[in-house]
């Protein structure tokens, strides 16, 4: 008897609600089979997992860090699947985003007052978001696969500011290491602890996008365009231009994301660089938020606990680090598939 999804008349909004509550439930207890299989006490390794790095302020503070970057993207990139347009290249958005950061101490080292911080984080806006308008672009123009093209333009990005790194913005007195000239003064951000600025930028960002969303004709027409687009099209609402928009949106939030990490982390560009895997994590940031911006902050938090824990049960339970990604990708699947639930019921069908 074969299976088959009938779509729902109408959602449960109680459900909608309690769905990432069921894929988180159903994450941990495949992370328990897993600790399991390796040999571990699945209480134990849960444990080491997820509540060991709250129980330390310093933990706590790495988390809100590693943070940041996704809340960013997340937000940007929740407002932007709400109205149908799926960038899925916020990877490579971010790393253009820090290569443009980086050319001002690259070849402009003396400017040192406080206007060259604001200047350095609107040159990662600006890369970010040139970045994004390529497939935007193709889109609008060729009707290319938004999909395909800004995820083609993540690989491109990565061997562009790998060339750049290792070539013309390679420091000359760091002893032919793959990496810039190290960022000093105000070309950094403010630090509270291990937290920088960019962490109150994230939580800005991501309640602006909110109010925005649903208290200002700009997100009710791109709410209106991804739900309903020959509504929206009656209503006068330009999809072409929701498309660049959304992708100028999510695009210069990753740039951002890109320059608040190396002006607040790493303090340089150094290739490989390692944060764009954040770009494929802030999908799933995205769609774990509910693509709600401000859903994005608590998502985001979660996500970035699932680095630490990755961290922590390799020096603790001498696991692999990977098994972040593991766990990363696991809960993306049983969040896709309770949305599907939500929308879809399982039917059975008798062969004729």
């Amino acid at each position: 008897m074969p299976l088959r999804l009938e779509k729902r008349a109408e959602r449960s909004s109680t459900m909608a609600l309690v769905s990432p509550l069921i894929a988180i439930a159903l994450t941990l207890i495949f992370g328990a089979a897993v600790f399991a299989s390796r040999g571990v006490d699945p209480w134990h390794g849960l444990y080491v997992y997820f509540v060991e790095p709250l129980t330390d302020e310093w933990a706590r503070e790495k988390m809100i860090v590693k943070a940041t970057p996704l809340i960013l993207m997340g937000a940007g990139l929740a407002l932007a699947y709400r109205a149908n347009v799926w960038n899925i290249g916020a990877a490579g958005q971010l790393q253009i985003g820090a290569l443009f950061t980086g050319l001002i101490p690259v070849y402009f080292s003396n400017w040192q007052d406080p206007s060259v911080m604001p200047a350095m984080l609107l040159m990662g806006v600006i890369g970010g978001i040139l970045w994004a308008l390529i497939p935007a672009y193709l889109k609008v123009r060729f009707n290319a696969n938004e999909i395909l093209t800004s995820l083609m333009m993540v690989y491109i990005a990565d061997l562009v500011f790998d060339w750049l790194v290792r070539g013309p913005m390679r420091d000359p007195q760091g002893h032919n290491f793959p990496k810039t000239v190290n960022f000093v003064g105000w070309q950094t951000l403010p630090h509270w602890g291990d937290i920088h600025l960019g962490a109150l930028f994230a939580l800005v960002v991501a309640l602006g996008l909110g109010f925005m969303t649903y208290r200002m004709l700009k997100g009710f027409e791109l709410l209106t365009l991804g739900s309903a687009p020959r509504a929206g099209r009656f209503a006068g609402f330009s999809a072409q231009r929701a498309i660049y928009f959304c992708f100028a949106l999510s695009g210069g939030l990753a740039g951002l994301a890109g320059a608040s990490d190396v002006m607040g982390v790493s303090h340089q560009l150094q290739t490989p660089y390692s944060t764009p895997a954040y770009g494929f994590v802030a999908i799933i940031v995205a769609f774990l938020g509910r693509l709600n911006p401000i859903g994005a902050i608590f998502s985001g938090l979660l996500l970035a606990l699932t680095f630490l824990g990755g961290e922590a049960a390799q020096t603790s339970l001498h696991i692999p680090d990977k098994i972040a990604k593991v766990f990363q990708g696991v809960l993306l699947f049983f969040v896709l598939a309770c949305d599907t639930l939500v929308y879809y019921r399982v039917k059975w069908e008798s062969r004729k």
